[in-house]
């Protein structure tokens, strides 16, 4: 798609199922329901934000997955420079995907399982 193509609410609301997740700084599980709300609400008028909700969760759940895992290692001290790269990287690629979102571009996310296709 490109951005001509796509109205200025489809890139908001795009944009939004990126942003939201970090809400999850502040609340539990966050990072999942900001983008799950606006994917559920707005999945069905626009492919785009449909698309773009997909592969926020996805990101956001792989993330999860990882930081559960992260916790585990812990125990062994690694687990303590994971939790730290990886709260990094979620912060980092979640402002980018957000504003390739805002710019009508699809972004994947890296390592990210495909859980909704």
């Amino acid at each position: 798609m490109y951005p001509g193509q796509l109205s200025r609410d489809d890139r908001l609301y795009g944009m939004l199922c990126h942003l939201l997740a970090l809400v999850g700084i502040i609340i539990p599980l966050g990072s999942i329901l900001g983008p799950l709300v606006i994917w559920l609400i707005k999945k069905d008028d626009s492919p785009y934000v449909d698309a773009q909700g997909k592969e926020s969760l996805n990101f956001q759940i792989s993330m999860a997955i990882y930081g559960i895992i992260s916790a585990i290692l812990i125990t062994i001290v690694i687990g303590i420079l994971t939790s730290i790269l990886l709260g990094i990287a979620w912060i980092i690629l979640t402002i980018i995907g957000a504003i390739r979102a805002n710019d009508g571009s699809h972004y994947r996310y890296p390592l990210t399982i495909r859980f909704l296709k």
